[in-house]
């Protein structure tokens, strides 16, 4: 082969695998980690990308995550170990544990937030018409969220 036929195409996310160029079956908990929320969020793990979609295996440390953010990609998480704090614009705030599956959909502010008493760890699909990473809500990207700043209603 010449080197042209070996490249690797280029990802959208520094870091990520490409899936195809990189192989077809990958153990999302060994490949290596990428930032997932620089500039808002502690979100870290393993990304593979396809043609159009990109996933993750994501972690956020126990009391850590992300400050209110959107990006222009709609987003799916679904929650495999650990409780998240959730805020979804324009709907009421709630706690989620094991089998909880959410919706982000384009451009809705949202924030996780995982419980104190445990790591969070969820399983992340989004298209790949934007990177990964989204934009703070409040456009400064001055860090993640460290405590469980927002509580629930009810």
């Amino acid at each position: 082969m010449s080197a042209a036929e070996t490249t690797i195409p280029e990802t959208r996310n520094k870091g990520a695998v490409k899936g195809g160029a990189q192989g077809y079956v990958f153990q999302l908990a060994e490949l290596d980690k990428i930032d997932a929320g620089k500039g808002y969020s502690t979100a870290f793990g393993a990304v593979v990308e396809g043609e159009r979609t990109q996933v993750g295996l994501m972690n956020k440390a126990r009391g850590t995550g992300a400050r209110p953010h959107s990006h222009p990609n709609e987003q799916w998480n679904y929650v495999v170990k650990g409780r998240l704090r959730v805020h979804i614009e324009g709907e009421e705030d709630r706690i989620v544990g094991p089998g909880t599956l959410l919706y982000f959909p384009p451009n809705k502010v949202h924030a996780t937030v995982a419980l104190p008493d445990e790591d969070v760890v969820f399983f992340v699909v989004k298209d790949l018409s934007h990177g990964i990473v989204g934009m703070a809500a409040d456009g400064t990207m001055a860090g993640p969220h460290y405590d469980a700043g927002f509580e629930p209603k009810g």
